[in-house]
């Protein structure tokens, strides 16, 4: 990427817009995670079995994850071409109406068929506002931020991630406490929902006063003042396309990384509120669990993104991978003493530490990966990908495990064979820490020419004359 910065209160100002934004978008997003283990089951599928019905509605979870490559690739290339802001102010508005619909749609007993129906649309049209959204966010984020500080300071972003669960998972605490069960099932559970358009408001008006990210005003400028930049300038290939062929390794790279954090925080996330009634422990303790661990883990993804500031994005990520590997069957045998002390820790140990490592070094470690003209289109594809084959089929994947095995011993091999996908994807990868890079270069010098990894490409004659307005 472009190797240009914002001023430190620019760089603040971004972290502080993505924190915020990130977090009502995700809370919006998270909202149908959560509802989906809890109750949509028998308010969408009530004609199934209860098992079946919890298949079911993580079946209709999974769609919105089927629909995130299409915003990334939507998104990306307006992102690339128009800007990072106003994608990012379009996809909020987008995700805050479609959760606020979710919240006032009739249910099954009400409308029969029709119910679930309406129930994927708007999961498809969520799907495709945080398809669009984590891209840009990041982005705003780390093309603002300076080379030896973009793992910290990107990682905010991720941080805004966590809180929307948090503030998710909260809210439908608080709305199961102060109603009864058939209230909460009446309509408790819409109240999380329709707030979510207000919060829409706030992080829109926080939004609408970023500046453009340093780096895509260069890219701008540079194409505008290149050779070819009048009315006979040659259009560029779709920053999709262009993509594609210019970083096919990044790609594959991020995909990769990305199997075990995404794959594993669904997990985590989703199925153990789940499996947790399936071993006869009460939801509340684990979602209360989630969330004080996703509270912990979200300061925690600064800290991760700091230490890949100083020792490179490669180590923090594939410690993450090799914690999650190593944690995934002590974190089911913690479940199954039905003990709420154990389940604390299993979930604290692997949301913190072995998914916090990885998507605290996440956002620096993507960037660095692509060119600036292709950035936004490259880190869409290689995350929402990823997020549509793994993260979207991993509850499924996991509560059909646990239904042919009645063990969970099967999810925890699941569980150690993403975590292995990862580490061997982040092991093939370049450091792209520029900081880091430099430490290597300079010891390589003293110990004599050795092969270099290869660098993401970024040449600057070629991204002149590719770019048009």
């Amino acid at each position: 990427m472009a190797d240009v910065k914002g001023t430190p209160r620019e760089v603040r100002k971004a972290a502080i817009a993505s924190l915020f934004g990130s977090a009502l978008e995700w809370y919006d997003f998270f909202l149908y995670g959560t509802a989906a283990a809890l109750v949509f089951n028998s308010l969408f599928f009530p004609t199934f079995d209860p098992l079946v019905g919890t298949i079911a509605a993580f079946g209709t979870n999974a769609v919105g994850f089927l629909a995130r490559p299409l915003g990334g690739i939507v998104f990306g290339h307006f992102g690339d071409r128009i800007g990072r802001k106003s994608m990012l102010v379009t996809t909020l508005v987008i995700m805050g109406v479609a959760t606020c619909l979710i919240g006032l749609l009739p249910t099954y007993a009400t409308i029969g068929a029709w119910a679930p129906v309406l129930l994927v649309a708007l999961r498809i049209v969520q799907g495709i506002a945080v398809g669009g959204e984590w891209g840009g966010g990041v982005l705003i984020v780390s093309e603002h931020a300076p080379s030896h500080r973009r793992g910290f300071y990107s990682a905010w972003s991720q941080t805004g991630v966590g809180l929307g669960f948090v503030l998710s998972a909260s809210a439908y605490a608080l709305a199961q406490e102060v109603t009864t069960k058939e209230s909460f099932l009446a309509w408790g559970w819409r109240v999380p929902f329709v707030v979510g358009i207000l919060l829409t408001a706030v992080g829109l008006l926080i939004r609408l006063r970023i500046m453009e990210t340093p780096a895509f005003r260069a890219t701008e400028s540079g194409s505008e003042s290149g050779s070819e930049s009048g009315s006979g300038a040659k259009k560029s290939a779709p920053p999709l396309l262009d993509v594609i062929r210019t970083h096919p390794k990044s790609i594959l790279i991020a995909f990769g990384a990305r199997v075990a954090e995404t794959g594993a925080s669904y997990l985590f996330l989703t199925f153990s509120l789940s499996y947790a009634a399936e071993v006869g422990v009460g939801k509340g303790v684990v979602l209360a669990a989630l969330v004080v661990g996703m509270l912990f883990e979200s300061f925690a993804m600064p800290m991760f993104g700091a230490l890949s500031d100083r020792i490179g994005r490669r180590p923090v990520y594939i410690g993450g991978a090799i914690a999650v590997i190593v944690w995934a069957y002590p974190f089911f045998a913690m479940f199954d003493s039905r003990n709420p002390v154990l389940i604390f820790v299993a979930i604290f140990v692997a949301v913190v530490i072995g998914h916090g490592a990885m998507i605290g070094t996440q956002p620096a470690f993507f960037t660095e990966l692509f060119a600036s003209r292709v950035a936004y289109s490259g880190l869409a594809l290689g995350h929402e990908l990823a997020s549509m084959i793994v993260g979207g089929f991993s509850p499924i994947i996991a509560t059909a495990l646990l239904a042919w095995a009645d063990a969970s011993w099967p999810v925890a091999l699941f569980l150690v064979v993403m975590g292995a996908v990862t580490v061997f994807a982040v092991a093939a990868a370049p450091e792209t820490n520029p900081v880091v890079r430099k430490d290597l270069k300079d010891l390589k010098d003293l110990k004599g020419p050795e092969e270099e990894p290869e660098e993401p490409e970024e040449p600057e004659e070629a991204e002149v004359k590719s770019r048009t307005v």
